[in-house]
């Protein structure tokens, strides 16, 4: 089902990371110890962790090959305490025990959503592509022009939580094929009720069906349920795992997974969030949550 959409040219790459403050608290960095950034993106925590402590290694990994040549830019100062993996950290395969804190941000990078071309954000009308990694074959568009109406209306309301999946389904499949952001965002609007069209907006109409078609086309939620129940095998004992997640699906499983797996003891009754003053400075912080754990000796 591949389309045929154009690679993006290379852009500069820049993301504000969430909750510094609370991630390097959260590791606990032992001296000397090796760390697991599994979604590098611009390298912020990275950054972060190898300043923090001179002696300390990390391996970062991303899927998303412009990520990963910016972060390489800017932590080539650390030279060998920092190897880089190309992936989806649902595939990495470490030797046990490997690392003594794991981190996961799993939102989306503020230059992903900036880069219009590559299709996440509905603020530039550009094809529908929204794939992390660009040598997938499956796009956004692939889904929308091919799923039946059933799917469709299934997808947007199990990952996007939207209440219209139906009607937004129902015109999807009347006025396919759609190639751009902009013409599905205008025909999400032109499903709503005639009510809801004329309301001021806190948050654009289509954000839903836009964050449940990137969800599917990276199979974002699969990716975390694989990585939950390998990661805390990676982890030495007393090790920290670290996973920031943007909204109540990904939260939810991070959670349950805590709580149920054998290996781990969670450290976070509830999430971390960002102070009001981060999400004055970094808006897109606002829906941040933090959980950790900790690995339980064997």
């Amino acid at each position: 089902m591949a389309s045929a959409v154009p690679s993006p040219a290379p852009l500069p790459f820049h993301h504000v990371s969430v909750l510094a403050a609370e991630v390097l608290e959260g590791l606990n960095l032992r001296s000397g110890g090796c760390y697991l950034d599994l979604t590098v993106g611009g390298g912020g925590h990275s950054q972060l962790i190898l300043e923090a402590d001179p002696t300390v290694c990390l391996t970062a990994i991303d899927q998303d090959e412009q990520a990963l040549q910016a972060a390489r830019t800017r932590l080539q100062a650390y030279g060998d305490r920092i190897q880089f993996w190309k992936g989806n950290f649902s595939t990495f395969s470490p030797p046990l025990e490997s690392f003594d804190g794991i981190l996961a941000d799993l939102g989306v990078s503020s230059a992903q959503f900036d880069q219009g071309e590559r299709g996440f954000s509905f603020r530039q009308d550009a094809p529908l592509d929204m794939r992390m990694d660009l040598s997938q074959d499956l796009t956004a568009a692939d889904l929308l022009n091919h799923l039946s109406e059933r799917d469709l209306a299934d997808l947007f309301f199990r990952l996007g939580e939207e209440r219209f999946s139906k009607r937004i389904a129902r015109q999807v499949v009347q006025r396919r094929p759609l190639q751009t952001t902009g013409q599905l965002a205008s025909l999400v609007i032109a499903a709503l009720p005639v009510a809801l069209k004329q309301k001021k907006w806190r948050i654009h109409p289509a954000t839903r069906v836009f964050q449940s078609l990137r969800m599917a086309v990276n199979r974002e939620l699969e990716s975390l349920e694989t990585l939950l129940e390998i990661s805390p095998r990676w982890l030495r004992p007393q090790g920290r795992l670290c996973i920031i997640s943007f909204h109540s699906l990904e939260d939810r499983q991070v959670k349950l997974s805590f709580r149920n797996h054998p290996d781990l003891r969670p450290l976070t009754k509830k999430p971390l969030v960002p102070t009001a003053a981060e999400q004055a400075l970094n808006p897109r912080s606002r829906s941040a949550k933090l959980r950790i754990a900790e690995r339980l000796y064997s």
